[in-house]
């Protein structure tokens, strides 16, 4: 939503993800417009013998508890420093951000994006930390592989130490596929192509029921009367669709940019990204899939409450649907036209505002999210994959103790089929432009090919000349 280049997925970088947080991609909120060039340096004086506060902030309150337990930890290593947490839904966090940047009130560390930070390194409104690293011989390469190298500019500036990983998978309803006469175990090798859809279509036709009780693949099944839906559509998503729609377009082959990283030129209008959100919008048109109207009151609420029979999540929201009254499971993106199945990787890290009075303090706090003493405490609460291998095994042997198999989310990893989020500046511009026209193309507002045609032109005008 990124590292380290070390294989290849179809021109893709394989690497790991971790979105950790928002339902969709950011909204189209820029990194301040003025740079902010006053801030302190890197090599800041370390604390004296006063208390120094310093503001940490991040925006999923799943996994406030998990930073509120590191929060306590630190405090009794470094009893100079004290540290608050806060935590803000998704928009009015990024908006306390960008205009905390400009007003002098942003928080000293942030939980940071990567589809955000290229606009702040640019900007010049957060520290890099490669001074910090080096000087306290912070090991790299003690994360999973790539994930630290996506936080690292073309430059060689790295503005983060990565927290935590996630991927994609499916979610189902037991019962109904119980009901359905469905063999679980035949859902790890489900299969999709934008032509007919394959044995994945043909699993969403079936699991569809209308208010009469037929099924999708049944005569006289009333598409416009439809009680459970097969695949619960999660929505438009926009320019990046992590947890909608970026799994098929990836296994389909598809890349977002004319590079991995830092491109400058993106590919909306490539043919085998319009057949993609061509197909998913006949899934629309005959009912196996809800609109974008129904599609928001929120594919974890609507499949909690038996609207949908399986639906696409991040990992970070494991332990949301867990919540539902009835048995749940998980299995992997389908493979698609690629022979290779797909999914999004997106890892977080913390980042330092420039603005920041206490760089020191606030690396020191940094630099603990980023060790093993937090992210096994992280690990302890089972709501994300952290960055550290053996701490991201916990939550695996965690969630099996608690009969719980999460091995759906890392399959991507062992098989080495991730791709990255895509890295590039005028995140916030591209999203302007998509936002609206993957709504439209998925409304049915006009011929999908020349609504992402337009929409590339625009977005490919902002990187030119």
């Amino acid at each position: 939503m990124k590292g380290k280049i070390p294989v290849l997925l179809g021109s893709a970088a394989i690497v790991l993800a971790a979105c950790g947080g928002g339902d969709d991609e950011p909204e189209a909120t820029s990194a301040p417009e003025t740079n902010v060039t006053s801030g302190p340096t890197p090599t800041a004086a370390a604390p004296s013998g006063d208390k120094v506060s310093i503001k940490y902030s991040l925006w999923d309150a799943n996994q406030l508890p998990a930073y509120q337990a590191c929060e306590a930890a630190f405090e009794t290593a470094n009893t100079g420093i004290d540290v608050t947490v806060e935590q803000l839904g998704w928009d009015d966090y990024w908006a306390g951000i960008t205009n905390g940047f400009v007003s002098g009130t942003a928080p000293d560390v942030f939980t940071d994006h990567l589809a955000r930070y290229p606009e702040f390194a640019a900007t010049d409104v957060i520290l890099p930390l490669n001074e910090f690293i080096e000087r306290d011989k912070v090991d790299v390469n003690q994360y999973f592989p790539g994930l630290a190298d996506l936080w690292t500019t073309p430059d060689g500036d790295r503005f983060g130490l990565p927290k935590d990983w996630d991927t994609i998978a499916f979610v189902y309803n037991k019962q109904m596929l119980t009901d359905a006469g469905v063999d679980v175990a035949t859902l790890g090798s489900l299969e999709w192509n934008p032509t007919d859809g394959g044995s994945f279509e043909e699993l969403v036709a079936h699991l569809t029921i209308d208010e009469a009780g037929k099924r999708g693949d049944e005569a006289g099944f009333d598409k416009t009367k439809v009680k459970t839906y097969g695949f619960g559509l999660v929505g438009a998503g926009g320019s990046g669709g992590q947890t909608e729609w970026s799994f098929f377009t990836g296994s389909n082959g598809w890349t977002f940019m004319n590079k991995p990283f830092w491109g400058d030129a993106y590919n909306y209008a490539d043919p085998k990204f319009v057949e993609t959100i061509s197909w998913i919008r006949g899934l629309i048109e005959k009912g196996y899939a809800p609109s974008l109207e129904v599609a928001a009151g929120g594919h974890n609420d609507l499949f909690k409450a038996g609207t949908y029979a399986v639906t696409s999540l991040g990992s970070w929201e494991i332990g949301d649907v867990l919540k539902a009254e009835f048995e749940t499971g998980f299995f992997p993106t389908p493979v698609g036209p690629t022979g290779k199945r797909a999914s999004m990787f997106n890892g977080l890290a913390d980042s330092i505002s420039k603005t920041t009075k206490h760089p020191e303090e606030s690396w020191q706090w940094v630099k603990f999210l980023a060790s093993s003493d937090c992210q096994n405490l992280v690990a302890d609460t089972k709501v994300v994959f952290p960055a550290i291998p053996a701490a991201a095994e916990k939550v695996k042997t965690g969630r099996a103790a608690d009969g719980v198999d999460v091995s759906a989310f890392m399959v991507h990893v062992e098989e080495a089929t991730t791709f990255t989020f895509p890295i590039a500046d005028k995140a916030g511009d591209v999203s302007a432009i998509m936002g609206p026209a993957m709504e439209a193309a998925l409304n049915g507002d006009g011929d999908i090919a020349e609504i992402l045609t337009a929409a590339n032109d625009e977005v490919n005008a902002l990187f030119a000349g």
